[in-house]
């Protein structure tokens, strides 16, 4: 087979995207999936993995040159179709519907065997999930519920996942830590003031890891009255059926009628960065070990400002720094500023428009090099925190030697049914892209159990919400003003603020507002925000009104009750309509 070009695939409305890291040399052996670049966009940064196997011929790129869809990056002598890099025949397999890289490529090949004994397993199973977050979790035990014998495997010590283990669960414990300091601070305006709290670290830690234990052996219990069998241990096909199993200094190959990958994903990383524990990822700053003085978040998004807003309020003095225009990109400028408003008057520095250029690690400090359109600037930090996103936990599952598509992002794509382009292989959460939300792998878990079980089930929410934890919180659901601009839709802003609410004022937090997206000719509700306290307990009205096809009218007709922070909604709704009576409207509805 004569050489050919590896080139970047479809990297959407970004060009001239700069490469930050070469991962391939002349005559090196690569496999289907193996990283040839990393690149740095505007959001964050991605690999590129290989379309096909192959020895590497020239390499056509390096560190700091910019590329766009198309280019070049290295001449391959690829493996012929149908054969494997240890020369053993390659399952067939279907390009999956929308991945870049899957079309018109041979089928991917199976690697070298990693125990003796070739395609032979161990043992038989009925159904396999691979990783027990949320959506693993939720899968294994619907599926069992339907009847089907279960194995789940989760490589960490506890079922989960990122989200119960590092992620949603214990920064909601330590916001709500965060939250009471901050609201016994402000209760001085008002007439009641306490002493400068005590933070006791070791104390607050383990009463985090406390929620965390409850819910993890909550879930054990759930699994041994299923009988869902779990194994702890790292999963890695090495066939379309079959899957190795390491763990504990074993390796166990299990042979399966139905797989479901839900292998999640991981904080993304910032190359050149020095080995050095005080710079952070959020796990890592979960782990709660100190307070600095002076924490930088590289960041502006809702991890980074969840976790901002953590240390702020235990007492460290915090600046953001975010490439973007905005603070939470994504979301509605108009939700953000009462955020903004708030931790520019407690902050040290929010820094839009900004960049990452280095960190110097010394023995007292992390010398952090920022630039903007001023040009370059030098601060010192006692730690760094890291939240520039998260990419999905594909690589290390050997995807390629099940014929598993994965696109140039490193997501597997796959149908309404969760199904993937490989028979009996199905997958769902973080690892099937956007967004990457422990609610929608839930629902995603439903599916792809009920399918493997012979149920006609589809994922078709119409919408999925979004929450930031942050003070004041930030939720949004469904079509948004920006998308609405983009897509050149008409629609109608209905907005009722919280310095109106009686509930919000006994509160002593009006800082927020409620706003609901009406199509203007059908009166439907299209989408929603709300920023304020409990926004997030809130917004579940908002996409049950557009999963129902509900009218600004069905939620101003619903009676709710006074004083809540949720009839805002209702007010909301009245405003659309023009029936509001809380607030002056010149123009009124007939």
């Amino acid at each position: 087979m004569s050489d050919v070009e590896l080139t970047v695939p479809d990297l959407g409305n970004f060009t001239d995207v700069a490469v930050i890291e070469v991962h391939i040399g002349p005559g090196q052996q690569v496999a289907q999936g193996d990283a040839l670049l990393t690149l740095e966009t505007d959001k964050a940064t991605m690999d590129v993995p290989a379309a096909l196997s192959g020895r590497i011929g020239h390499v056509r790129v390096a560190v700091g040159d910019k590329v766009s869809s198309g280019s070049v990056i290295a001449t391959l002598a690829a493996v012929p179709s149908g054969v494997g890099t240890a020369g053993q025949e390659a399952p067939a397999s279907s390009p999956a519907p929308g991945s870049q890289l899957a079309a018109n490529k041979p089928a991917a090949a199976a690697p070298p065997d990693i125990r003796p004994g070739g395609s032979a397993a161990d043992r038989e199973v009925d159904l396999l999930v691979l990783g027990g977050g949320p959506g693993g979790y939720t899968a294994a035990f619907r599926a069992a519920d339907l009847g089907r014998k279960v194995v789940l495997v989760e490589r960490g010590a506890s079922l989960g996942g990122v989200c119960l283990n590092v992620g949603c669960i214990p920064s909601k414990a330590l916001l709500h830590a965060a939250r009471v300091v901050e609201e016994a601070t402000g209760m001085a305006a008002h007439g009641i003031e306490f002493t400068a709290p005590r933070i006791d670290l070791p104390r607050l830690a383990d009463w985090k890891n406390n929620v965390v234990r409850k819910l993890t052996h909550g879930l054990a219990m759930l699994a041994k009255q299923r009988k869902v069998e779990v194994l702890t241990g790292s999963g890695r096909f090495v066939a379309p059926d079959i899957l190795a199993v390491a763990q504990s200094g074993t390796l166990e190959r299990l042979r399966f009628r139905h797989c479901i990958i839900a292998a999640g994903s991981e904080p993304s990383r910032m190359p050149g960065l020095p080995d050095d524990p005080r710079i952070m990822d959020s796990t890592a700053a979960l782990e709660l070990t100190a307070i600095p003085a002076r924490l930088l978040v590289v960041g502006g998004g809702i991890i980074g400002l969840e976790m901002a807003c953590v240390y702020d309020g235990l007492g460290a003095k915090v600046t953001v720094v975010e490439l973007t225009d905005q603070l939470m990109p994504g979301c509605d400028p108009d939700l953000v500023r009462p955020l903004e408003k708030r931790l520019k008057a407690r902050y040290a520095g929010i820094h839009l428009k900004t960049r990452l250029q280095g960190v110097a690690a010394g023995p007292e400090d992390l010398r952090v090099t920022l630039a903007d359109a001023n040009g370059e600037r030098t601060m010192a930090f006692d730690r760094v925190l890291i939240a520039v996103g998260r990419r999905p936990l594909a690589r290390a599952l050997a995807l390629d030697a099940a014929g598993v598509a994965v696109d140039e992002r490193g997501f597997i794509p796959v149908d309404r049914q969760m199904r993937t382009n490989v028979s009996g292989i199905f997958a769902i959460g973080d690892i099937v892209g956007q967004p990457m939300l422990a609610h929608k792998a839930t629902h995603e878990g439903k599916v792809a159990a009920e399918v493997a079980c012979g149920e006609r089930s589809s994922f078709d929410a119409r919408v999925i919400p979004s929450v930031a934890y942050t003070d004041p919180e930030i939720a949004w659901v469904g079509l948004t003003e920006t998308a609405a601009r983009e897509q050149g839709l008409a629609v109608e802003k209905s907005l009722f603020p919280w310095a109106a609410s009686g509930r919000a004022l006994a509160s002593g937090r009006d800082d927020g507002f409620t706003k609901l997206i009406v199509d203007p000719t059908t009166r439907r509700v299209l989408g929603g925000g709300i920023v304020g306290i409990n926004a997030g307990e809130l917004i579940g009205e908002i996409a049950l009104a557009i999963e129902m096809g509900a009218d600004a009218a069905d939620i101003g007709l619903t009676i709710h009750p006074h004083p809540t922070l949720s009839e805002t909604i209702a007010m909301a709704a009245e405003a659309a309509e023009g029936t509001l009576t809380d607030l002056y409207q010149p123009k009124r509805r007939s």
